[in-house]
């Protein structure tokens, strides 16, 4: 028996990618149960396109969150989600349609808590190929350079947004879903919490995320930022500090 997936993406003014993602999840083999879109209050289409969305297997909610932010978002989402597994979608990214499968088949192991797909970063007339194998070696790097024990002996990986995090809704729940104070770095947080129930898997499978903050801020820039923000998150600094290098590109 496939088991029920709730996939729900966080949004704030993205008409521009919203519905090139839906459309991709009209495509998944077996269907998710439900899609949860949660809104932060769009002043651009992201709405309108929502509600034009249809699908034929599965439920597509549109919920608005009180407060603004991809953690409180994906919370809000995850206390109306009915699924056992949860599925944290970006707006910009497109999964492959046998996803559910490989949630199933990743969580079928009991020592596996969480799971996330290698992000390849793309836009439309270039792949950003040495960002995408930064963040594929992040995963491992990152956890084993700031929390070493954890990385050997718990299985620690370190998710980040763009992978398509996904975990028993249970285990969410467990402990505390994503901590609502934090702007940025929350899936790494969820992560640091999540390996105290059980392992973190990255599966050798690809998702495609969109490139328009690399192509805004520019290559150079971009992998300083992504270095910084990760380094300094690692040794302790607040991610309420750190957010004022990481800005709104929509």
């Amino acid at each position: 028996m496939t088991v029920y997936v709730s996939i729900i993406i966080p949004t704030l003014n993205e008409a521009t990618t919203l519905n090139q993602t839906l459309q991709c999840l009209t495509t998944l083999d077996p269907p998710a149960q439900e899609i949860l879109i949660v809104d932060g209050g769009s002043q651009d289409n992201t709405i309108a396109l929502a509600e034009a969305a249809t699908f034929t297997q599965t439920t597509l909610q549109i919920l608005t969150s009180q407060q603004a932010g991809r953690s409180v978002q994906m919370n809000c989402g995850a206390k109306q989600a009915t699924g056992e597994v949860l599925c944290f979608l970006h707006a910009d990214t497109l999964v492959p349609p046998d996803l559910v499968t490989v949630i199933d088949k990743t969580l079928a192991d009991p020592s596996v808590v969480c799971g996330g797909f290698i992000s390849l970063m793309a836009g439309t007339d270039t792949t950003r190929w040495s960002i995408s194998l930064h963040n594929y070696l992040k995963t491992y790097y990152a956890p084993l350079l700031f929390r070493p024990h954890l990385f050997l002996f718990k299985g620690l990986r370190l998710l980040f947004g763009d992978q398509v995090m996904f975990c028993r809704s249970q285990s969410f729940w467990n402990c505390g879903g994503f901590d609502p104070a934090l702007p940025i770095m929350e899936e790494a947080d969820l992560c640091r919490k999540l390996v105290q129930q059980g392992r973190i898997r990255l599966v050798n499978r690809v998702v495609q995320s969109s490139d328009r903050r690399v192509a805004k801020w520019g290559l150079l820039k971009a992998n300083l930022i992504y270095l910084y923000v990760g380094f300094l998150w690692g040794i302790g600094v607040s991610a309420n500090y750190l957010k004022q290098f990481y800005e709104d590109i929509r």
